[in-house]
């Protein structure tokens, strides 16, 4: 690489412009659920644990989906708003809350599973490589992960 600092040379710019494109070609799939793409994105954690049983506390959600509760909190009340969740909070704690779909919020999820069939349509790229890409990705975020946040290396 010719220069470190031109900006087709960054890998967080590829990443970056990666993300919008696909975020917007969610946009419209989304809006016919009523859903916000981070919405999506906690429905999606919500009718997982759903499916296995487990209780999802928003602490649970947070470190699922990589978010604090500052993010995360408006997110959930207006889910609750639109009555696709509850949020309750613990006897036990107070400082516990629990989420768990409505019956409506379940139901939504009969509607979201044409999303990821509708997003790959006309998509000229191969499903392998999509899964690839996605393996490669999951792996740079573990080494990141592992090196911890902030960390510089040394030079």
């Amino acid at each position: 690489m010719d220069d470190l600092l031109a900006l087709d040379n960054q890998i967080c710019f590829s990443l970056y412009t990666v993300n919008r494109a696909i975020t917007s070609r969610y946009r419209p799939l989304l809006a016919e659920l009523g859903l916000t793409y981070p919405q999506y994105l906690v429905m999606l954690v919500l009718w997982e644990r759903a499916r296995t049983g487990q209780a999802t506390r928003v602490s649970d959600l947070g470190s699922r989906l990589r978010l604090d509760s500052g993010t995360l909190t408006p997110l959930l009340k207006r889910l609750a708003l639109r009555g696709l969740i509850n949020r309750e909070r613990s006897r036990a704690d107070e400082r516990v809350v629990a989420i768990s779909l409505t019956l409506q919020g379940s139901d939504l999820r009969k509607r979201a599973a044409e999303v990821p069939v509708k997003l790959l349509c006309g998509l000229d790229v191969e499903p392998e490589r999509l899964i690839a890409l996605k393996h490669e990705l999951d792996d740079v975020l573990r080494a990141i992960e592992t090196q911890g946040a902030g960390a510089v290396p040394n030079e």
